[in-house]
């Protein structure tokens, strides 16, 4: 069975773009979670786990590198599963593949990973850095204050934020908190509060 992985951080990003001759393909796997998340830890993630305990995947294929994670050692551990299972995986844009017919492991698609990781994992650590020096400048501005302290939020209108109601729907769906948080955007904490008051509702 030839499989396509996509993933996208955000709800609000489109996976269109890595979806093409879709016929080209047996099954499509989507992942909605930041690249950080562990491979097999992730909703799509455990379901090509689950196909390959059943010896059912003869191909994985993705749209580029940094689909498969943000994090260096996590994406050659996954390349490293499935090389011991002799299952090739194809980054599509950057015209890699893991395993040669033959069933011997591509030494330069290895080298030319190993790089292009490297640049996904810096590139993350960049965007984090920029975003916490832009909360410290708005901090200084008196723009980023939060919630005054001491002041409560109606429960109700808390769950019904668009983002809070969102994270709801899939905490519902069987998503784990962590899932959760890196899809919706949100702090654990919130979504732990989010599991805690719709609770109570229920």
């Amino acid at each position: 069975m030839r499989v396509l992985y996509v993933r996208v951080s955000s709800i609000q990003q489109n996976l269109e773009r890595q979806i093409s001759n879709k016929s080209d393909f047996d099954l499509i796997i989507e992942d909605k979670c930041s690249g950080s998340v562990p491979f097999f830890d992730r909703v799509g993630g455990r379901k090509i786990k689950s196909f390959l305990d059943q010896d059912l995947i003869t191909s994985l294929h993705v749209h580029q590198i940094d689909r498969l994670g943000r994090n260096l050692r996590d994406i050659l551990n996954t390349i490293h599963f499935f090389n011991e299972l002799k299952i090739p995986i194809f980054f599509i844009k950057q015209g890699l593949r893991t395993i040669d017919d033959d069933g011997r492991e591509n030494t330069i698609s290895k080298l030319m990973i190993s790089i292009l990781g490297t640049v996904g994992e810096m590139e993350r650590n960049q965007i984090r850095e920029r975003q916490l020096e832009g909360i410290e400048l708005a901090k200084k501005r008196g723009v980023y204050l939060g919630r005054k302290k001491g002041t409560k939020e109606n429960m109700l209108k808390f769950l019904n934020k668009p983002k809070n109601k969102k994270a709801y729907e899939l905490l519902e769906k069987g998503y784990k908190n962590v899932e959760v948080a890196k899809i919706s955007g949100l702090h654990p904490n919130t979504i732990t509060k989010i599991k805690k008051l719709s609770s109570q509702l229920n």
